[in-house]
């Protein structure tokens, strides 16, 4: 598997208003809304795409149901790491798989055209390889 950089770093968060008030209003980032309380920016130096992603919307994404599951450590954040293209991230998330770590989903492509496949951390972060087009551009 071959990184080619971090393509996005997301807070999660339970509270998303909460948590706006301090990376927008205490700290001043240029967040945008981009789906419904999903907030980013892909302006802030040093970083492809920084979000305060609600938890909801993190387990509607990784599980296809609006609450995270009982028995899965709540994340606090989100890595994703940029590979070359879409098929790298299915072979990258068979090699992840081969060597023991549970996937909570393996590769697809989402609405917006990223092809993303994710897992937990041992520290709690959800972490995916990323393919997403537009940072290839």
């Amino acid at each position: 598997m071959q990184i080619e950089f971090v393509a996005s770093v997301a807070v999660i968060t339970p509270e998303p208003s909460e948590s706006r008030r301090l990376y927008m209003d205490a700290l001043g980032l240029p967040l945008e809304q981009l789906d419904g309380e999903y907030f980013a920016s892909e302006d802030i130096g040093g970083c492809k795409h920084f979000g305060v992603w609600p938890l909801e919307q993190a387990a509607q994404a990784c599980f296809g149901e609006s609450s995270w599951p009982d028995d899965i450590a709540v994340p606090q954040v989100s890595l994703e790491f940029e590979v070359a293209d879409a098929d790298a991230v299915a072979a990258g998330a068979e090699e992840l798989r081969s060597r023991g770590y549970r996937l909570l989903h393996d590769a697809r492509k989402e609405p917006w055209g990223q092809t993303v496949a994710r897992l937990i951390s041992p520290e709690g972060a959800v972490v995916g390889l990323s393919f997403a087009p537009s940072l290839h551009a």
